[in-house]
């Protein structure tokens, strides 16, 4: 089959015949079709402008375009674009359905590109069609912009409010989520409140009227800005991170403090030095929930660890009964329930553990709210790791405006 045949069945260039084509090799040693067009005598030239029918051609000038490749060879085509007299516009290049305005490239190109950055990263995808990266980019994010358009908040009821790393040195950034459906609603540099008040303004006063739930971290900025907007809002405060931070504030504090006073109390004492050694070393295994202690070797270990040192014991038992809190549907039973963990908590004397028990006790509404609506960050979560994903899959991200569009098209929702 001749060149002149497959460019045949190739074809798509609405206006245009081929007139010739040609198979040679290219400055950088690469094989290259170039595929010369010739306009069509009767075909009707629209202005770029306004889009209105004119035959008034001024000048005509021939562009080289980037086609799809044709047996691995870069492929280029000679198109005569005509510059036509508009009675409106004036002159103006002609405008094509296959080649957006002062495009290098067709249509069909373009999208193929964007198709193969969806799945790839930027540079793999620059170097297949031997692109600069930053032409890639540009064509994804264009692409990204068309296929998302302005988010739809209409109809949102339930939100969770989480953030993100998105590069070393604490450089952080909120994402916004739909509960209801898993849905990237918004994301945005900074976790503070002024970094947050662009959702709220972009929800609106009657959007942030419709709010009935929002879980969230016990960030104080998150707080406070939602219930600046919404009011009316019930805040639910998320489990994995109340006990993240039980488990820092308290299990660590405690696991550090006893380690310490048995290192200062065993100078001259081997049964104490024993019970330091057993302690010692042990952080993770405390962190662990329970039922994740699998190993035979490890529920020896965290026995021994608990049977040695009674503050220990008490804060490992307390982060059990303060993780059942959630479990409860009823407020009454729940306020029951928190009322014995924080007494159990108070009496104990474990000074992290009675200012850990402190600073919850305000946050307490949000926990109760848990009861009437059972949301839970851990959609977040996940969305978190498919961001670190992505994040390692093009090497980070320098244009926020991107990255964000990358999360929203990775986040559509279910249907």
């Amino acid at each position: 089959m001749s060149y002149e045949e497959i460019t045949a069945l190739l074809g798509g260039w609405e206006g245009f015949r081929v007139v010739g084509v040609q198979r040679k090799t290219g400055s950088d040693g690469q094989a290259e079709v170039v595929i010369e067009l010739a306009a069509e005598p009767d075909a009707a030239r629209r202005c770029g402008g306004c889009g209105e029918v004119t035959q008034d051609v001024h000048e005509t000038t021939v562009r080289r375009i980037r086609e799809l490749p044709i047996l691995d060879a870069d492929t280029w085509l000679l198109v005569p674009l005509a510059r036509v007299n508009c009675p409106r516009c004036g002159p103006t290049t002609e405008a094509l359905a296959w080649l957006d305005r002062y495009a290098r490239m067709t249509k069909r190109f373009a999208e193929s590109v964007a198709r193969l950055a969806r799945v790839l990263p930027i540079k793999q995808v620059a170097d297949h069609y031997r692109l600069h990266w930053e032409t890639v980019k540009a064509i994804d994010k264009a692409a990204l912009e068309e296929q998302l358009g302005p988010v739809d908040l209409a109809g949102v009821r339930q939100i969770a409010i989480d953030e993100f790393a998105i590069r070393k040195g604490h450089r952080y950034a909120t994402s916004v989520v739909d509960a209801q459906n898993s849905r990237v609603l918004w994301v945005g540099r900074g976790r503070g409140r002024e970094d947050l008040r662009p959702f709220f303004l972009l929800l609106g006063a009657e959007g942030c009227a419709q709010i009935e739930a929002v879980v969230m971290d016990m960030s104080d900025a998150y707080e406070l800005e939602t219930r600046a907007h919404c009011p009316r809002a019930q805040i639910v405060f998320d489990l994995f991170h109340i006990v993240a931070k039980y488990g820092r504030e308290v299990i660590d504090r405690v696991r550090v403090d006893q380690t310490n006073r048995l290192a200062r109390a065993g100078r001259n004492d081997d049964h104490t030095r024993a019970r330091r050694r057993v302690i010692k070393g042990t952080r993770w295994l405390l962190l662990r929930n329970r039922e994740n202690v699998t190993s035979l070797r490890d529920r020896v270990r965290l026995r021994e660890v608990l049977a040695a040192n009674r503050a220990l014991w008490v804060v490992y038992i307390l982060k059990d009964a303060l993780k059942q809190l959630w479990r409860y549907r009823y407020r009454r039973a729940a306020q029951r329930a928190w009322n014995l963990w924080y007494g159990w908590a108070v009496r104990s004397r474990i000074p992290a553990l009675v200012i850990f028990a402190k600073r919850l006790k305000p946050k307490l509404p949000g926990i109760l709210a848990h009861c009437r609506y059972p949301l839970h960050t851990s959609l977040l979560e996940g969305i978190n790791n498919k961001i670190k994903v992505l994040k390692r899959m093009a090497y980070g991200y320098r244009d926020d405006a991107y990255f964000f569009l990358k999360i929203r098209a990775a986040f559509p929702g279910n249907p």
